[in-house]
């Protein structure tokens, strides 16, 4: 059974040796700790090491040395020892003896100052014969040496209670063996009294049984040494102030972990100073801490160091009113660890194996190989690999045995080491070997490579199933190497790694299933010579001309083995891996392009026919420097009174400084004054106390960085008000006036007003909250603030708030309020940011806390301050330590946006670089050392808008089919709009080059993104430019768009566009009789009204009144009808086209306008409209104002007509939003339309009329007007209309009696209005049975008065250009004795109308 797990095993490795699995690498050897099977054929791996190896020793002269040393094996070892790498001989030495165990005894130790036989380092040799030798660690036997003092103790005096120091310093290996008296009594030591390692005596706390006389004795085996007495003195103590000094102070240290370290720190001082400790500025905690301990006095102690406990100790001492403090590092080394040891490996002759050795240690440790107790010298066949690895290359019967590997570095050494097994070659199995490969022939012969080939034995011509081994090795050489094939069948193979100029002997076997056959006769091949390249180049140099260049220069190579062809310059930044290279032609080469104040390493590789030579050293050298190329960041002014003003900043960023920064350069001025600057010159400290100002005055501030070649760019000037008087700051502050909170669902928006005594310095305001009490969370806003929202609330929670305002002495009163916030289900309002805020990771063991009152403050369209305050601080927020804060923000469009993040070192950060009119959120985290916090509360911040800066895109021009005249301009809203847009301007001309001044304008409200222009000339180019507007300001026009009218009008059109009769769109009008009701719910109205509850005597009277007054208007506009004349018509051609002029021209008609007449509809009475005193009338579509507040004077200057125009031209994207370039060329309009108060939202809906106003009258020639309603009354809103919608509508024109009002009628039966629709109501609702129903009107001359409304009431209206028409033949017509007259007649008809429905 062992015999056939044993040919299992052979034949595993003999597949492995076929397959080609070994390597140079050493994966050809199978590795194993565990012996072989007992009966195996094959020798197992024997378990050979120590048990003990021998430690350091510190020894006195004449004492007896035990080191230490047992090894272990099967077969008991041969011990033998080495001093300093040679053997001793203990046969005939009577001082030193082996131990039965293998240890070495030494008595008797000799040490002299010129004797010194026992001190050294020894080391320990186990052998085992025919099978191998170890090596034990090397110990160092250390002799102290004779006692003697370096300094003695001094007497002194010490207060009762205070500490005293007793020094004794002794040469350094005979410290521990010191001791101390007191009057001839030993002193024994305690917490209160303790030896120093040094061997100085501490007495902390002196009390007077701690007088007398003092001595040192060093007791090292022989005549204890004694030194000089030295009294100490007790005297009682005055109780009066004394300054705070050191007795001692720590010193740096170097320990080896497992060792104790002491740090004396002794102070005195009245009152008695207290000692604390801190790591790396971190508070050091030593109660509780077994490891740290604080010694009587002051000192400490640390036990068995650790590598994490490295770093610089800070001994603090605290009088109360003073201060101090010493600093010490303690470095800590470690002996070598192995990470990963030697194991062991069976292996065949000619294999190649590597066995691995990894270690660690502080200093690195050094690495040497063992074989066998010989140290390994690299050869061309031993080689260490990756570090510390040894590789042993085609191996020998000899090179069996038990490999170390040594570590050692100045504080330890330690060995691992393995067993290396050379296997015989199995027996072959029973059947034909293969014979000898024919034909071994090298094809291919380089300087470190060959490439050998050959035929199939003739044994097995085939050889599809054979695979190959290729021993090889130097001519003379005995150790041979092997390549196996990679496949079965393969008949070549590349030997590589050779030496160039050198002859090999290759042979080849073959091997079936059955073994491997003969060998090939040995061929001896030689490698090429190698190549004859250039030597490196001699005396490179590298010297910066300039910030951005340095300039090579070198000699030309002494070996350059024939003509040098050129050269190739490479060169890198220093820390970085990315090396550039240019060819050069002569000996010198000036690289531009560097960075500034820049380290880069340059060498230079010669080239000649063979390719590139030996590269240079690298060389380095620093570009030169430069003035800063970016300013100081995060300047921050803090007014401390009336006269001074502190400024803090940051450097440049790291990439800018372009060499030393020597100062910064500070330069100020008066806000008033800009012209007269002062300069100021500081230091490297970031900050800079401005005094000397002036009592409330604004100044302003920029700060530039400096280097030794000058100044560089300042930061925006940044400006601070003085305060006007410099308050008091000797107390806290009063309570604040008032308190208001208004919860909300996850938020309370907090607001308050300054404390009534303006005399007391208020450097800001302390907000605490929390559920049931205000200590929970506090934040710190600043003085000038007067609201904030606590954020990240509960729903339906009750929190108590309070408020305090704060200065530099402390707190004042507080203020407290509560609040209960709204349930979830509350939507009334909506907290904006909730959903957006961040997520908190789960704090650390003991976090820092986060800072508090995080402040956006929104200063430009780009750039946003982030102030915040720091708990942890003192209460002045007086940064001391080595704390750095981070700053991160994003927006949350797109969602995906990533944090950004910025570190700071103050309680502010100017973030730069934001998008205009965007919402960012903020939060900060603060870090001191290892430990950081969670993120604060996050706080959020819009930047502020800015004019566009990119064109509308994608303009287009395109004609509207039918009208040729009409065309259409269509675009895309700007990619870069920085806020909302509120409209936009199209410029369209006939001449491309024109100013643009000349250009004619189309001011478009709104976001439209589609304009109508009529009336255009035929067959003529156009060219069209838009930009878009938002509150800021106009952005860029587009590039110019040419369109080219058509050639010919349509055959179906009338002359302008106007066909008699027509509606709308050119429709034949609808007949509609008196009795017409819109449809319920239909879309032709959606402003269904209530019946008003009238009797039927009533209805009958109202139907009555308005046949009257329909009859009459008939006859009137007959009248007028046939008093046209030619000439009229052609004013009233003009006056169309001059309805919507540019703003080139200016409305200053002066018709004298008749007064405007309304009719109520509750009355049914004719009331004359003030005339207007101006003029030049305005007219306005404003709808009915309710005091004269509600209405804003309308400028007509061109600035007004471009920037504040809301609803002057045409209406929402309808074919009715159109104008004409005709009416633009030169013709004063008979009027002028102001703006409407609110932008139009639609074109005019022309509702079919009834046939009772003849068709021939009608002319298009009028703005539009929308008839909206709500609760029975419409309304001015015209966003729930569609095209489908034909609204009653009630077409008012000013500028005739008869214009001013319509035929009323009983308001049709419908659904009432829901008021939840979006909508505006012009008219509240007076009663609720009698709801009273308006429509938009225009009125002239009344912009600044009051005017009660007077509504009416249409059930249908004539089409827009038929009314146009009426009312233009109207005021073409009329003359004003002739309007008095007919006034006169109307208003008679409506008091006897007036008379009947009160009756």
């Amino acid at each position: 059974m062992a015999a056939g797990r044993v040919r299992r095993l052979l034949g595993s490795l003999w597949i492995a040796l076929l397959l080609g699995q070994p390597g140079p690498a050493g994966a050809a050897a199978r590795s194993s700790s565990q012996s072989l099977p007992a009966g195996s054929t094959v020798r197992t791996f024997t378990p050979f090491h120590f048990l003990v190896e021998p430690a350091d020793v510190l020894s006195v002269r004449g004492a007896s040395v035990v080191m230490n040393c047992s090894a272990y094996c099967e077969t008991p070892p041969k011990i033998e020892w080495k001093k300093d790498g040679t053997f001793l001989n203990l046969v005939s030495d009577d001082r030193r003896q082996l131990l039965p165990d293998g240890s070495l005894l030494i008595n008797s130790v000799v040490h002299s100052k010129h004797n010194k036989p026992d001190e050294g380092y020894y080391q320990c040799v186990a052998t085992v014969d025919s099978l191998g030798t170890i090596v034990s660690r090397t110990a160092k036997l250390t002799v102290a040496g004779l006692p003697r003092f370096t300094s003695q103790p001094e007497s002194s005096s010490v207060y009762r209670g205070s500490s005293a120091i007793l020094n004794c310093e002794v040469n350094v290996d005979l410290a521990p063996f010191v001791r101390w008296e007191q009057d001839r009594q030993p002193v024994f030591l305690d917490d209160r009294v303790f030896k120093l390692p040094s061997g100085a005596l501490i007495i902390s706390n002196a009390t007077d049984m701690d007088g007398g006389l003092y001595r040192c004795i060093i007791e090292s085996g022989g005549t204890p040494k004694y030194s000089e007495e030295a009294e100490l003195k007790i005297l009682p103590d005055p109780e009066v102030p004394r300054n705070l000094a050191f007795l001692r102070q720590p010193s740096s240290l170097t320990k080896v972990t497992g060792q104790n370290a002491v740090f004396p720190c002794v102070a005195v001082g009245f009152p008695t100073p207290y000692i604390r400790w801190t790591r790396n500025e971190e508070e050091l905690i030593t109660e509780g801490y077994e490891r740290f301990l604080l010694l009587a006095g002051g000192s400490l102690e640390i036990r068995e160091v650790a590598e994490d406990d490295a770093g610089t100790y800070s001994c603090i001492a605290d009088a109360g009113n003073e201060t101090a403090e010493a600093q010490a590092e303690l470095t800590v080394q470690v002996p070598p660890e192995f990470l990963k040891q030697p194991t062991n490996i069976y292996a065949h002759e000619s294999m190649d194996i590597v066995f691995e050795c990894e270690v660690t240690g502080k200093p690195t440790p050094t690495v040497k190989w063992v074989k066998n107790g010989d140290v390994v010298i690299p050869s061309d066949y031993f080689k260490i690999v990756r570090e510390h690895n040894l590789q042993v290359l085609g191996l020998v019967k000899s090179d069996e045995g038990f490999y170390q590997c040594i570590a050692e570095n100045d504080v330890g050494n330690a060995q691992a080491g393995a067993q290396l097994i050379i296997l015989d070659l199995a027996p072959a199995t029973t059947g034909p070997l293969p014979s000898a490969p024919r034909d071994v022939v090298a094809t291919l012969v380089s300087t470190r490579f060959i490439r050998l080939t050959w035929r199939t034995p003739a044994s097995d011509p085939q050889g599809d199933n054979l695979t190959y081994s290729i021993f090889y090795t130097k001519e003379g050489i005995n150790r041979e190497r092997v390549e196996n094939t990679s496949r079965p069948g393969e008949t070549q193979v590349t030997i590589q790694n050779l030496m160039p100029e050198t002859v090999y002997v290759f042979r080849v076997v073959a091997q079936n299933k059955h073994g491997p056959g003969e060998s090939s006769v040995p061929l001896k091949v030689a490698t090429q010579p190698e190549v004859q390249l250039p030597g490196p180049a001699p005396n490179i140099r590298a010297y910066a001309s300039s910030p951005t260049s340095v300039t090579v220069t070198w000699e030309t190579p002494l070996s350059g083995n024939g003509e040098i062809q050129n050269y190739k310059l490479y060169y890198m930044e220093k820390g970085q891996d990315n090396e550039q290279d240019v060819d050069v032609g002569g000996l010198s080469y000036t690289i531009n392009g560097l960075k500034k104040y820049t380290e880069y390493s340059f060498r230079v590789v010669a080239y000649n026919k063979h390719g590139p030579g030996v590269s240079t050293q690298d060389v380095v050298v620093r570009t030169l420097s430069d003035v800063p190329s970016a300013p100081p960041q995060n300047l921050t002014l803090e007014v401390r009174n009336s006269k001074s003003i502190m400024l803090q900043w940051q450097p440049p960023p790291a990439g800018a400084h372009n060499g030393q920064i020597t100062g910064y350069k500070i330069r100020y001025r008066k806000v008033s004054r800009k012209s007269d600057v002062t300069e100021s010159i500081g230091g490297t400290q970031l900050f800079q106390l401005i005094e000397g100002l002036e009592r409330g005055t604004e100044y302003s501030f920029r700060v530039a960085a400096l280097t030794v070649n000058g100044t560089g760019p300042a930061t925006d000037w940044l400006s601070a008000e003085t305060f006007e008087s410099d308050l008091d700051e000797t107390r806290v502050p009063e309570v604040p006036s008032s308190l208001h909170v208004r919860p909300l669902v996850t938020s309370i928006v907090v607001s308050w007003t300054p404390p009534e005594n303006q005399n007391i310095v208020v450097r800001g305001y302390a907000i605490g909250y929390g559920v049931g009490s205000p200590h929970a969370q506090t934040i710190k806003v600043d003085y000038k603030q007067r609201y904030y929202t606590i954020e990240n609330l509960d729903p339906s929670s009750h929190y108590v708030i309070t408020l305090k305002a704060f200065n530099n002495v402390g707190e004042g009163i507080p203020l407290y309020e509560s609040a209960v916030t709204r349930p979830h289900s509350d939507t009334s309002e909506v907290d904006l940011f909730v959903i957006n805020a961040p997520y908190t990771p789960v704090p650390d063991p003991s976090p820092m806390m986060p800072p508090v009152g995080v402040q956006a403050s929104i200063l430009s369209h780009d750039t946003i301050r982030i102030t915040w305050a720091d708990n942890s601080l003192p209460k002045n927020q007086k940064i001391t330590d080595a704390r750095y804060y981070t700053v991160r923000w994003k927006t949350n469009i797109p969602a995906n946006t990533k944090y950004k993040t910025a570190n700071a070192t103050t309680l502010s950060y100017l973030v730069t670089g934001l998008k205009p009119n965007t919402l960012y959120e903020f939060s900060v985290m603060v870090t001191k050392g290892r430990r950081s916090s969670t993120w604060s509360m996050t706080a959020h911040g819009t930047t502020f808008e800015l004019v566009p800066t990119s064109p509308p895109k994608d303009v287009t021009v395109v004609s509207k089919e039918g009208k040729p005249r009409t065309i259409i301009v269509n675009w895309q809203p700007p990619s870069e709009a920085n806020g909302k847009i509120t409209g936009y301007i199209i410029y369209y001309s006939t001449d491309v080059n024109a100013e643009i001044h000349d250009w004619v304008i189309e001011p478009v409200v709104g976001n439209r993104l589609t304009h109508q222009i009529q009336e255009l000339t035929l067959d003529t180019p156009y060219y069209f430019k838009i930009q878009a507007r938002n509150s800021k300001g106009m952005g860029p026009m587009s590039e110019a768009v040419q369109f080219r009218t058509p050639k010919a009008e349509s055959s179906d059109k009338m002359p302008n566009d106007q066909a008699s009769g027509s509606a709308g769109k050119g429709s034949r009008p609808v007949d509609v009789g008196p009795d017409y009701k819109p449809p319920l719910g239909g879309s032709n109205s959606p402003h269904g009204s209530p019946t008003s509850p009238l009797d039927s005597n009533m209805l009958l009277v109202i139907i009555v009144s308005v046949g009257v007054i329909t009859i009459v208007i008939v006859v009137i506009v007959a009248v007028f009808c046939t008093r046209r004349t030619t000439s009229h018509q052609k004013k009233k051609r003009a006056a169309c086209k001059s309805v919507n002029g540019s703003h080139k021209y200016k409305g200053n008609s002066k018709d004298v306008k008749p007064p405007d007449l309304w009719i109520h509809h509750e009355r049914l009475e004719l009331k004359p409209i003030d005339k207007s005193p101006d003029p030049n009338p305005i007219m306005t579509d404003t709808p009915i104002p309710r005091n004269s507040q509600d209405i804003t004077p309308v400028d007509n200057s061109m600035d007004s007509n471009i920037h504040q125009r809301r609803n002057s031209y045409r209406g929402h994207e309808s074919e009715d939003s159109m104008s004409t370039l005709a009416g633009r060329r030169g013709m004063r309009p008979k009027m002028m339309m102001p703006f409407d108060s609110q932008p139009p939202q639609q074109s005019v809906r022309n509702t079919p009329s009834t046939d009772t106003m003849p068709a021939s009258s009608s002319q298009a020639c009028a703005d539009h007007q929308d008839p909206e309603s709500t609760t029975g009354a419409y309304l001015a809103n015209a966003q729930e209309e569609d095209s489908a919608q034909n609204l009653p509508t009630a077409h008012v024109r000013p500028s005739h009696p008869l214009k001013s009002f319509a035929v009323p009628a009983v308001p049709p039966a419908g659904p009432t209005y829901d008021p939840a629709l979006p909508s505006t109501p012009l008219l509240t609702q007076q009663a609720p049975n009698h709801p009273v129903h308006s429509v938009k009107t225009a009125s002239i001359g009344t912009l600044g008065r009051t005017r009660p409304p007077m509504p009416v009431v249409v059930p249908s209206a004539p089409d827009v250009q038929e009314t146009t028409r009426m009312l233009e033949d109207s005021e073409s017509n009329y003359e004003p004795d002739e309007l008095t007259k007919e006034m006169a007649h109307l208003e008679g008809l409506m008091k006897d109308l007036n008379a009947i429905t009160t009756a």
